[in-house]
């Protein structure tokens, strides 16, 4: 089962930015085009669609674990307290009313995917009901925890299929999305703090998919110092841009790009952390990638302030 350290791994980050393109001329003549009001749509689509992804792959991970503290309880095991499962309105997915056509021929695919999602993520919540009953009224005196190792493995399988549908939508909303973030962005007086900035979280992205695999399978210093090195390059660069744009529309996003490069800043302090502490006997300890991820998050949060 995929255990998400942060959503930004898969997802990318829900901003309107730009990246780097590559094989997506097809689809950026498409996006051209369509203008400035689909190109738009397309980034209001990836936005929401990746805060609800982020959020609800929290929820289902948080439901995954309940449903494993509930097959323990129910065989007799110990256990001191369950799992919180905090339900939530999607708020990002109630948004999406539908697929832009500005995703031209990947419109249909993306809205099966779509309604594929929006299936897993209802009957995983059923379940976990149906299981909390159960749990709560402890039903499973009767049948020896049956039924709640049923539920576990049902719940599982949605999962996976809801984590299937979300990766395969991520993949199939990028190409247009980064499009869409070159017509937005043609002649925008923030382009080049945005590119710079960008360049970091692609970085940290990708150090956060080293290290998400290295908490699991054991530490790689040699691997883990080499991320480091190329994020600690990128803010460096960042950091020392002047944040000179004309225009007082956006005087007030030089806080915000200052923070943003404070937030990355911290996030190496805390890396540099984690490494020394890895070393001893070459696994990450679960404090140190806690405190990693939660630093990850401030950046995240301070990136999406700034570009928004």
């Amino acid at each position: 089962m995929k255990k998400i350290v942060t959503i930004a791994l898969a997802l990318s980050v829900s901003v309107t930015a730009v990246s780097c393109k590559k094989g997506i001329d097809k689809i950026e003549n498409a996006v051209e085009k369509s203008g400035e009001d689909q190109s738009q749509a397309i980034i209001d689509f990836n936005n929401n669609f990746l805060e609800s992804y982020k959020s609800t792959s929290r929820h289902v991970e948080n439901i995954i674990q309940y449903a494993e503290s509930a097959v323990k309880k129910s065989k007799g095991e110990t256990v001191y307290s369950m799992p919180m499962v905090i339900n939530s309105m999607d708020y990002s997915l109630s948004k999406i009313k539908g697929v832009p056509s500005g995703f031209d021929s990947d419109q249909k695919i993306i809205q099966a995917e779509l309604n594929t999602y929006k299936a897993k993520r209802e009957s995983i919540d059923k379940k976990y009901e149906e299981l909390k009953s159960y749990i709560t009224s402890e039903d499973y005196k009767d049948d020896q925890g049956a039924k709640a190792l049923a539920l576990q493995k049902d719940i599982d399988a949605e999962a996976k299929a809801f984590f299937m549908a979300g990766e395969n939508i991520v993949t199939k909303i990028k190409p247009a999305t980064e499009a869409a973030e070159e017509v937005i962005l043609k002649d925008h007086p923030m382009r080049d703090y945005i590119i710079s900035s960008k360049s970091v979280m692609n970085d940290l992205d990708a150090t956060m998919d080293v290290l998400d695999k290295q908490y699991t399978q054991g530490f790689n210093e040699a691997e883990a110092q080499k991320k480091y090195n190329e994020l600690e390059k990128a803010v460096d660069v960042n950091s020392k841009k002047e944040f000179e744009v004309k225009g007082e529309q956006y005087a007030y996003k030089k806080t915000s790009f200052e923070n943003f490069n404070k937030r990355a800043t911290e996030f190496l302090d805390k890396y540099r952390k984690l490494i020394r502490d890895s070393k001893a006997d070459n696994k990450i300890p679960d404090s140190n990638i806690q405190e990693i991820s939660s630093a990850y998050d401030f950046v995240l949060n301070s990136y999406n302030s700034f570009v928004q």
